[in-house]
């Protein structure tokens, strides 16, 4: 079974192999960690790693809004700056601020841009051609952040959430405006037919949402639906991911026809996910960055690995994980959460 067949299998509940397993390190681990060191993890868990190859001298690559003292102004205007090569900074300075300069505020175009960085649709188009030729899984979607936290970084987080409160009529144009944008990138990425359109955005905070779920549901909700629509309607699986607790906003979420969740899982807790999703709704359970990985031992990562797969698992699917690995945390603990995600990932087989 390819890694692409066994994905779809988990998603669609159709008896998978194994939990698909994703193990991302973060670009400023590259600055924190000893090269080598890194790369012989790597090589060592070929599973999460499928066709590495080491490399004697790593050129480093970062995002536009990735790199230390260099403010980076998006195509919407917004001016992100971050203290560590890697590492995506926030928004610093946000266009419209001042609603009196809306008059002269327009979207970017969405056949250059995905809103946040450049995009070239011809290198895009080629790189699912070389994806499908090779039968791996094609996912398109459009960048984090793409709505509420557009219309934060556009107008600020208080400017925004008293927009929401007083009915600025003003903030129904810049949201029509947002989803405008979004839905035209949609259809682009659409035009390229992937198996999976993610609509990556970050909901929650610590403990609840950063928005109330009465003005998710008047302005978020319905962009939602109709940004999600064209993916739906072309067989499309939907995926979306927040970070944060976002336990009260979930129905609202899943309403606009998610088919994948992407979410954080000891801030939502274990048992509340098995009770919402578990052999419902295909979960790709984001695995805790700021507990047990960072500074508990190597048996405490075991023990929450197997215990996610056990709650959460079955042998119909439903369920995949993904770890992101950020500086911070130590190597013997890097290697103790690839090592399970690799001994649990068939635990159902």
């Amino acid at each position: 079974m390819t890694r692409r067949e066994n994905t779809l299998r988990a998603i669609r509940f159709e008896r998978p192999e194994h939990i698909p397993m994703n193990f991302h390190i973060n670009a400023a681990c590259w600055h924190h960690y000893d090269h080598d060191a890194l790369q012989d993890l790597m090589e060592a868990h070929c599973f999460l790693f499928p066709g590495f190859t080491r490399q004697a001298k790593l050129t480093l690559r970062y995002e536009l809004n990735q790199l230390s003292e260099q403010p980076y102004t998006d195509p919407w205007g917004c001016v992100w700056e971050t203290t560590e090569d890697g590492i995506t900074g926030s928004v610093q300075t946000h266009p419209l601020a001042d609603w009196g300069r809306f008059a002269g505020y327009a979207a970017p175009d969405p056949d250059a841009t995905d809103g946040t960085y450049p995009i070239e649709w011809g290198s895009v188009e080629a790189r699912v051609a070389r994806l499908k030729d090779k039968g791996e899984l094609v996912a398109g979607g459009l960048p984090h952040g793409h709505t509420f936290l557009r219309l934060q970084d556009i107008r600020g987080y208080e400017n925004l959430t008293f927009d929401m409160v007083d009915r600025v009529p003003e903030l129904y144009r810049l949201i029509e405006m947002v989803e405008q944008f979004n839905y035209r990138f949609v259809q682009n990425w659409l035009k390229l037919e992937p198996d999976i359109m993610s609509f990556p955005e970050d909901l929650g905070m610590q403990h609840g949402p950063m928005i109330s779920p009465d003005h998710f549901r008047a302005y978020i909700k319905p962009v939602y639906r109709n940004i999600m629509k064209p993916a739906r309607e072309r067989g499309s699986i939907v995926h979306m991911h927040s970070d944060g607790d976002i336990r009260t906003l979930i129905d609202d979420i899943i309403d606009g026809g998610v088919d994948v969740i992407n979410l954080q899982d000891l801030v939502n807790g274990l048992d509340w996910i098995a009770a919402k999703f578990a052999r419902r709704t295909c979960v790709e359970l984001d695995i805790d960055r700021q507990l047990i990985t960072p500074t508990g031992t190597p048996e405490q990562i075991d023990r929450l690995i197997r215990e996610e797969i056990e709650t959460l698992g079955s042998k119909e699917g439903g369920l995949m994980m993904v770890y992101g690995l950020y500086p911070g945390v130590p190597l013997e603990n890097v290697e103790a959460v690839m090592t399970a995600m690799e001994t649990y990932a068939g635990f159902f087989s």
